[in-house]
């Protein structure tokens, strides 16, 4: 089930999607991308394909389909026979997400008006999008604005029970702001606000509490959330271009909700032409954030509050994220209707350290002592694209 899924991973599932979109005023070019994704860190395997399309009809229409799997397998710790989520409560991951979304844009002189349905199924978690967009360039194209709005439905299932059915609204507003400064400098600046209300968590999870009648020190029941949630985000970036061609990308994102987590996420990226048709990207991505106000890694009783998590989504953490990407242009001569194709390979390092969140696949005398869990991760993704 995708709300098993660490925020790590679910960032990383849409970076092909944000690598592909266009610029406001004027539409994308024709083009198709073909992706292989994998991602391997915290007892986690997460791979599959992506095939993306883009049409244009006439010069005010664009058009493009998306489809997108991802295969997700748990792997068993060779000390406890099982991942962390698993010794947990959670169940084991092995399933498989496919995913389905198609997309329109409308230009209109200098307004760009988007709108697009997105359908994800999994064996115990659907989930259907819709969103649109509008997008206005002004003063001589040097400023542009955009609105957005996205709503969502989706219901969440439990393997083995057919019956278990519970609904989830998600609802999301975004405002952005991009502004050339110098014709070196564009100032880029969002604001969103996301609402979620429903069955907000996770159906196998459980949180554990002391109980000396345990042979382990600790007892274990579910989780429970509130139903509604309330998020806030603004971020600002800068994009200097440099003299030889190369550009320097910096943004900072401050995100709170009203589960009581404050977030703050910092980015740096260069990119480097070189060798005619090459680029080379460098970047790194730090995130920081404390738990949510009912979060514990270890309760004092059984339903010693309303509500009760131990979802490491929620715990407090850091992580550093460093990677590099390097794509090669080459031309497509013998194909009359292609005008050019590019290779793409990248590849991050994720490490995240939690500060209240313990592996409890090492064994401890006293509950609470065990040590903190780290998650290392590789993310790889491979992909072709083709103009035509």
């Amino acid at each position: 089930m995708r709300l098993q899924r660490t925020a790590a991973v679910r960032t990383v599932l849409v970076l092909f999607a944000l690598c592909a979109s266009g610029r406001a005023g004027v539409l994308p070019d024709d083009r198709a991308d073909a992706l292989y994704h994998r991602y391997d860190g915290g007892g986690i395997l997460i791979q599959g394909p992506s095939i993306l399309l883009r049409k244009k009809l006439g010069d005010s229409v664009s058009l493009s389909y998306n489809y997108y799997v991802d295969s997700i397998t748990g792997h068993v710790d060779t000390v406890s026979g099982a991942s962390v989520d698993v010794v947990s409560g959670a169940s084991e991951y092995k399933e498989q997400r496919t995913q389905h979304s198609v997309t329109a844009d409308y230009l209109h002189g200098k307004t760009t008006y988007s709108g697009g349905y997105i359908s994800s199924k999994e064996n115990d978690y659907d989930a259907k999008t819709g969103f649109l967009s509008v997008s206005q360039d002004m003063f001589g194209d040097l400023t542009n604005i955009s609105f957005g709005y996205t709503v969502g439905k989706d219901t969440v299932g439990q393997r083995g029970n057919p019956t278990f059915s519970e609904p989830v609204t998600r609802r999301n507003w975004q405002v952005g702001l991009s502004q050339v400064l110098t014709r070196n400098l564009l100032l880029g600046a969002n604001f969103e606000t996301s609402e979620s209300e429903g069955f907000l968590n996770n159906p196998y999870r459980k949180v554990r509490y002391l109980d000396a009648g345990e042979v382990r020190g600790y007892g274990t029941q579910f989780e429970r959330y509130p139903h509604t949630r309330t998020g806030n985000a603004g971020s600002v970036e800068l994009k200097y271009y440099l003299p030889w061609r190369a550009a320097i990308d910096g943004s900072y994102r401050l995100y709170s909700d009203t589960w009581g987590i404050l977030a703050h996420t910092g980015r740096l990226t260069y990119t480097q032409p070189a060798f005619r048709r090459w680029t080379f990207e460098g970047r790194a991505r730090y995130y920081t954030q404390n738990h949510a106000d009912f979060y514990s890694d270890l309760f004092p009783y059984q339903n010693a509050f309303n509500f009760l998590a131990r979802d490491r989504e929620l715990a407090a953490f850091t992580s550093l994220t460093l990677g590099a990407t390097a794509t090669w242009e080459f031309p497509v001569s013998r194909v009359s209707f292609l005008q050019k194709g590019t290779l793409n390979l990248s590849w991050d390092r994720l490490r995240i350290s939690y500060d209240d969140y313990r592996d409890l696949s090492t064994i401890a005398v006293t509950p609470g002592t065990e040590p903190l869990f780290t998650l290392n991760a590789n993310v790889l993704q491979f992909f072709i694209s083709v103009w035509y």
